[in-house]
């Protein structure tokens, strides 16, 4: 189950995000404190009120957080959508991300008419290239896509699910 994150999930959030796994892969800071939780939360509000990106907790009932999904319109080309997901270290291997990452995909598709939902993962993330394949993504042979993530530049792969179908 998908949610917005409230309040309440500052000390959910502080644990995802204050995981080596995490920001070896993310561009949050480290170390993820309260501070950096409201700031981050304070940040996701507003780009969803501006209507450039979602961000929501993925739970097994709707009650406690266990990692993130992100849903935001691709930089490169306005028709896609590029995701994001997280899991906090206590609920990795349970599946949590694939489902996630699927129903997103279905809401990018369905709901919002996308051409083409991406996500960008770096070589190396095995992790997210497993939750990748499990949600019916493949590597596209698109150029790597260059980004700046913690005064280091990274190299992404771009990975696809067209309208549901994966790409082949």
């Amino acid at each position: 189950m998908l949610r917005e994150w409230d309040e309440e999930d500052i000390p959910a959030l502080i644990e995802m995000y204050d995981d080596p796994e995490i920001s070896r892969w993310t561009p949050v800071p480290s170390p993820f404190d309260a501070d950096a939780a409201r700031e981050y939360l304070g940040r996701a509000r507003g780009a969803r009120a501006e209507g450039r990106r979602i961000q929501l907790a993925i739970t097994a009932d709707g009650g406690q957080p266990q990692g993130e999904v992100l849903l935001f319109q691709d930089e490169l080309d306005e028709r896609d959508v590029e995701l994001a997901y997280g899991v906090g270290p206590r609920y990795r291997r349970r599946g949590l991300a694939s489902e996630a990452v699927a129903v997103t995909t279905e809401y990018a598709v369905h709901r919002l008419g996308a051409r083409r939902v991406l996500l960008r993962i770096e070589a190396g993330n095995a992790p997210s290239a497993a939750v990748a394949r499990s949600a019916g993504f493949r590597p596209t042979a698109d150029e790597p896509v260059q980004r700046e993530a913690k005064r280091r530049r990274v190299l992404l792969e771009t990975w696809c699910h067209r309208n549901g179908e994966p790409v082949s």
